[in-house]
């Protein structure tokens, strides 16, 4: 398991992060895997799409563009504009609060700024 993927015991179910890069913007998506197989996107509108599995829902989200940082190296990262060692997935008590925080404009790496 990696810095990005958490196990919440309680529940039976992994999570991991994902994000894409639009101009200016950094979009989250988490892929969540109940015990079942069943697994849970919830994207940056606040809807939950369910896949019959993690390998579908996986390339749901490459289709889309999105990558998970863990997936990404050091020229990945600068392709896309990104310092993987200062961006971290959102955080919040709950979904409709997380919801807020799945968009992020992005800093620029000259200033140090939002772009």
């Amino acid at each position: 398991m990696n810095e990005n993927e958490q196990t919440d015991p309680g529940e039976g179910r992994r999570e991991q992060w994902w994000l894409a890069v639009l101009p200016r913007m950094l979009v989250w998506s988490r892929l969540r895997v109940l015990d079942s197989g069943v697994a849970e996107v919830f994207d940056c509108d606040g809807r939950i799409n369910i896949y019959e599995s993690e390998d579908i829902a996986r390339a749901q989200l490459l289709d889309a563009d999105f990558r998970a940082p863990e997936g990404m190296d050091a020229d990945d990262a600068e392709a896309w504009g990104l310092d993987l060692e200062e961006i971290e997935p959102p955080r919040a008590e709950d979904d409709e609060d997380l919801r807020e925080l799945m968009i992020q404009p992005l800093k620029n790496p000259l200033t140090g700024r939002d772009q």
